[in-house]
């Protein structure tokens, strides 16, 4: 068994040739990965449901759009909330993912966590691979394996982030943002 070098705080942005539609340009924030397997959230697909719909008491602290984003095929009906606390330490509630960034405990009260958030955001769902699964997709090369920025998970224009994404690569990647959304129109 070869040894898995950890992706945890990397993107991974879907190249064209990904066929899935669940994840079609979809740009997905790894929030674990081990040799036990990996998970992430998608951040570009923004749902029109508020948060404070299905999450009242976190609503006022959710960042703008202040919508439930679905973070991936697996488990919609769950959420997760992602959150930056600037620091060292985070509050009770708060567990520190890569960076500022980290998973926050939607059954914690909100006041334990407030003084402290800098940026909200709730997802419904999670992409999930087994073990080995998702080493095989990037052997197919259906996905490019990216630094993440701190602002990538909060990008105020969300269905944009693929594109801006690809752009800031300084490599061939960067021409893959003019990729056109069908080809078959050129």
């Amino acid at each position: 068994m070869t040894e898995v070098t950890s992706l945890t705080g990397r993107l991974l942005v879907a190249t064209p040739a990904l066929t899935d539609p669940n994840f079609d340009r979809a740009v997905v924030l790894l929030l674990d990965h081990d040799e036990e397997g990996s998970l992430g959230i998608v951040l570009n697909r923004p749902t029109p449901v508020d948060v404070g719909d299905v999450l009242e008491p976190w609503a006022a602290l959710a960042g703008e759009p202040g919508v439930v984003f679905q973070g991936g095929p697996v488990s919609l009906d769950a959420a997760l909330g992602v959150a930056v606390i600037p620091g060292s330490e985070g509050p009770l509630g708060w567990r520190r993912v890569h960076g500022a960034i980290g998973l926050v405990d939607l059954e914690a009260p909100p006041e334990l966590l407030a003084a402290e958030l800098g940026s909200l955001r709730i997802f419904a769902g999670y992409a999930g691979w087994g073990p080995g699964q998702l080493e095989s997709e990037l052997e197919e090369g259906v996905w490019y394996v990216v630094e993440s920025e701190p602002g990538d998970v909060f990008a105020p224009e969300p269905e944009r982030l693929w594109r801006s994404v690809l752009r800031r690569q300084r490599s061939e990647l960067a021409m893959v943002a003019t990729y056109p959304d069908d080809p078959s129109l050129n």
